[in-house]
């Protein structure tokens, strides 16, 4: 179900192209089309790259501001659409629908990306950044086996859903509608409407006025980046993904370098879960930032520098340190100066 497939990027006013785009389409394994975007660094001395995962219903516009912030840091940069949303394939009749079959469908559009980057020959080391959806299929695929990645950076991670949008019986509902064959239909309330394009007053997304309506100004230009509400088979194939992160056993299963960002206001995902989830860890550690709500990355520039300041502190780019203590030490420095 092909639906719309971008070959370009979305330019507003207030959200120009960062320059030196290169925008593809690229099939994965499975025949799904994704569109994605590759940006050299902004300064001579490349330090890697990064490759930025997004959460549920997004698309690479909302993150220009945050890719320019990686290339004046010397990164070369590459983001991407997931399956099913932005300017990507979508997997369903009625392209307002968030719908996959199942979460491992979404490791082969990341193995798509790891083989781009080789092609594009993207500067080394790599680093991921996730967001929300995209961070709990991360965290899902390293201890699948080793990534071409060095060190992966979380924010706000779909560990646990917020109370707040998700009822006690949101769980058993979703499974046992989508065992008798109503997967593909919207959850109870849903409809195709794309949370970025609802009002700014209460919004759960970010309290930063200007940044959520950039994000809606783009949705007006080009609706068909938009994506509604999940499906029931997206639901219950979330709730399995997110039950295996939470169980106890799966953290210490993580081997590589992580770094978890909370937002303390979070009312989509729980951030009790994660701070349960970080202590855990045996190789990486969470930091929450208190106020901020779920969209770090678009938040007001008080929680958002706070946010990139611990991003910048544990991806320095050069390989040449450890991770561990020194880490901790970096990270604590940068969020007082």
């Amino acid at each position: 179900m092909r639906g719309a497939i971008r070959t370009d990027l979305v330019a507003t006013n207030d959200n120009p192209v960062p320059q030196g785009a290169d925008c593809r389409v690229l099939t994965t394994a499975d025949g799904v089309e994704l569109r994605f975007a590759f940006w050299p660094a902004g300064l001579e001395a490349t330090r890697g790259s990064v490759v930025l995962l997004q959460g549920r219903a997004e698309f690479i516009e909302k993150y220009f501001e945050t890719i320019e912030h990686f290339r004046q840091r010397g990164f070369s940069v590459i983001a991407f659409d997931w399956r099913g949303q932005g300017g990507s394939e979508r997997l369903a009749r009625n392209p307002g629908k968030g719908h996959v079959r199942r979460f491992l469908d979404y490791h082969g559009d990341l193995g798509a990306i790891f083989s781009a980057m080789r092609e594009l020959a993207a500067p080394e080391p790599w680093f991921a950044v996730a967001h929300s959806m995209g961070a709990a299929i991360l965290l899902d695929r390293l201890v699948r086996g080793p990534i071409p990645v060095a060190r992966s950076a979380l924010c706000s991670p779909m560990i646990g859903l917020s109370p707040d949008i998700a009822p006690h019986w949101a769980e058993v509902g979703a499974s046992a509608l989508s065992r008798i064959g109503f997967g593909r239909v919207f959850i109870p309330g849903g409809r195709s409407r794309s949370i970025a394009t609802k009002p700014f007053d209460n919004n759960r997304l970010s309290s930063d006025f200007s940044r959520y309506a950039r994000n809606a100004a783009i949705l007006a230009v080009a609706p068909e980046l938009g994506v509604g509400d999940p499906t029931v088979r997206w639901l219950a194939t979330a709730y399995r993904a997110m039950n295996m992160l939470a169980d106890p056993s799966f953290p210490p299963k993580i081997k590589a370098p992580l770094l978890i960002l909370a937002s303390g206001a979070d009312r989509v995902v729980s951030t009790q879960v994660t701070e349960r989830f970080a202590a855990r860890l045996k190789t990486g550690e969470a930091i929450v930032i208190r106020g901020a709500r779920h969209e770090l990355m678009m938040e007001r520039d008080f929680f958002r520098d706070q946010a990139l300041a611990a991003l910048d502190a544990f991806i320095p780019g050069g390989g040449e340190r450890s991770q561990g203590d020194d880490d901790a030490g970096l990270i604590a420095g940068a969020l007082t100066r």
